[in-house]
């Protein structure tokens, strides 16, 4: 992905300034705020990504929507990205963040891909089975993906568990290609 190696410099240099002033889970709720918020509204993150904008419309904006509920060092943070022409990668910065931020916390982050929203219940079923398996507390993010078409996708760090009806679709139609039966007929 583009931007992914900024992105994770960022970051990491505003962990090491929240962890210096004794904020970083001031600024992960910070940055779990801004996640949400631009993944909920699709118009500002066309807006952060468009080259035709320009850099005070976007401060502007960044600054109504964000300056109240956010400490000094995220305020830092966006401004830094707006004065380097970076503001694209705000919403990649806070996901890096997170990331670094749980790990340091000893927090394993489970991905689970499914066709639909996953509800509370099976959410905390999910959760609770997960944290048994690994030993570890666990985050849970649910993407949501209907190409899966039914079941669900889980990822626990390097291990992934794939029940969902595409692939075993695909793996269907895999034994049916190498099908070695030849009539007799």
């Amino acid at each position: 992905m583009v931007g992914t190696r900024a992105a994770l410099r960022y970051a990491k240099a505003t962990l090491n300034l929240a962890k210096e002033k004794g904020l970083a889970k001031e600024v992960n709720d910070d940055m779990i705020l801004i996640q949400k918020t631009i993944e909920e509204n699709h118009d500002l993150e066309v807006m952060l990504k468009s080259p035709v904008i320009k850099s005070d419309l976007k401060r502007s904006v960044l600054k109504e929507v964000f300056e109240k509920k956010v400490n000094p060092i995220t305020i830092g943070l966006l401004k830094l990205l707006i004065e380097n022409k970076r503001p694209a990668l705000l919403n990649l910065v806070a996901k890096e963040y997170i990331v670094i931020y749980d790990f340091l916390q000893g927090v394993e982050v489970a991905q689970v891909t499914s066709a639909v929203p996953l509800t509370k219940e099976l959410e905390k079923t999910i959760l609770k089975r997960v944290q048994e398996a690994v030993g570890k507390e666990i985050s849970l993010n649910n993407i949501v993906d209907p190409s899966i078409i039914g079941g669900f996708v889980l990822r626990v760090g390097d291990e992934l568990y794939d029940s969902s009806v595409a692939y075993r679709l695909k793996d269907l139609l895999s034994q049916f290609e190498d099908n070695q039966y030849i009539s007799k007929i």
